[in-house]
């Protein structure tokens, strides 16, 4: 157990004090939170105490949310370990903020959710996935400013606990993140073409260019700023991977099917000489990525949704989940209990443009939103 801290300090641990670890633990200090870690290797949670990441090395059943940052395969079982652990110092009554269900709230950073959201299986589990990162590796090179604008999902279920998604999201917010809800099983498929598959495109790239220059030294030093952003991510660590490639299977086969069938067809593109083809498919390509969505909306261009909801499992995620299939992000978000009980008001705010269609998307699930432009 951590040592005492002044009455009203916030108190969060990280299982895991590797490059995500050590950037939450430190981002978390950065605000005034009580930090603990523990790492498999303890000379690594040493070194994250030295760099400041951590107050201390060990275990907090006082924690108020706990970051599970271990490799895929370890997370379910240090999950729930965080659980028993939390479920019991809460019981003592000597937390320093309320949580729900009797005990702190869990979340990971795995790149795999579905299988690690089920074998967990507990309502103050929320699974949780910063798309994030750098070439770096370990707490050297951590960062407190590393989710500034990035994308961070969640994946709440109809188990998942309302207080305890609303806690998770609050504090990862906290970190400059930008939320998203997701279905676990939506979330693997998607992140398997978005980053399983790049990362595993880009290390076929730079395997090839380094077996050329086995035969001619020059093709490195010709790499040029394409090659090598393209190719960034090889350098992450490959145990990381093997275990994201083990747990996510199925759906990085399929997504990497999709890619080798279009990488055939131009292929046949380019040796037809049919360059009518190709230019279409470069120029809808530059207009995809230029036109990426913009990270942060502008106040003016909010509005404010209120939905009421009825107190019970899974009306949370239904909204949330909802959301994500509209393809339509959350900027806000926050929960109005109502004081007599089994009822309470979701409170989001969404871009303006996406109002009516979020409007009709919920009339035809049975719920009456109101609307407030800001």
């Amino acid at each position: 157990m951590t040592s005492p801290t002044e009455a009203g300090t916030r108190r969060a641990a990280v299982a895991g004090t590797g490059l995500i670890g050590g950037s939450i633990a430190m981002a978390l200090r950065a605000q005034g939170w009580h930090v603990t870690g523990t790492d498999l290797d303890p000379a690594r949670a040493a070194r994250a105490v030295e760099l400041g990441a951590l107050d201390a090395v060990g275990d907090d059943p006082l924690a108020e949310i706990t970051f599970v940052a271990t490799p895929v395969r370890a997370i379910a079982s240090a999950a729930r370990a965080a659980l028993a652990a939390t479920a019991f110092g809460h019981a003592a009554g000597t937390a320093t903020a309320p949580t729900p269900g009797g005990g702190g709230v869990v979340t990971d950073v795995g790149g795999v959710k579905a299988p690690v959201v089920s074998e967990v299986g507990d309502p103050r589990f929320v699974g949780g996935h910063p798309m994030a990162g750098s070439e770096h590796e370990g707490v050297e090179g951590a960062d407190p400013n590393l989710f500034e604008g990035a994308t961070w999902v969640l994946t709440p279920t109809l188990d998942t606990d309302p207080d305890a998604y609303r806690r998770v999201r609050s504090v990862v917010r906290s970190l400059g993140a930008d939320v998203v809800a997701l279905p676990p099983d939506r979330h693997d498929a998607l992140v398997a073409m978005v980053s399983h598959v790049p990362h595993l495109a880009a290390a076929v790239l730079m395997t090839l260019a380094a077996d050329g220059a086995e035969e001619h030294a020059a093709v490195l030093r010709l790499a040029a700023g394409g090659f090598r952003d393209m190719t960034r991510v090889a350098a992450g660590h490959p145990g990381i991977w093997l275990d994201i490639c083990t747990e996510n299977r199925e759906a990085i086969v399929d997504a990497l099917d999709r890619l080798v069938s279009s990488l055939c067809v131009v292929r046949d593109r380019v040796a037809a000489r049919d360059w009518e083809v190709l230019a279409t498919m470069l120029e809808r390509a530059r207009a995809a990525r230029v036109n990426l969505p913009a990270r942060l909306a502008r106040p003016e261009n909010l509005v404010e949704l209120r939905v009421p909801l009825l107190d019970r499992p899974g009306a949370l995620a239904d909204v949330t989940t909802l959301f994500a299939e509209l393809d339509v992000n959350i900027e806000s978000f926050d929960i109005a209990h109502s004081p007599g009980g089994g009822r309470g008001v979701l409170v989001l705010l969404i871009k303006a443009e996406a109002d009516e269609r979020v409007r009709a998307a919920l009339h035809d699930r049975g719920y009456r939103p109101s609307f407030r432009r800001l």
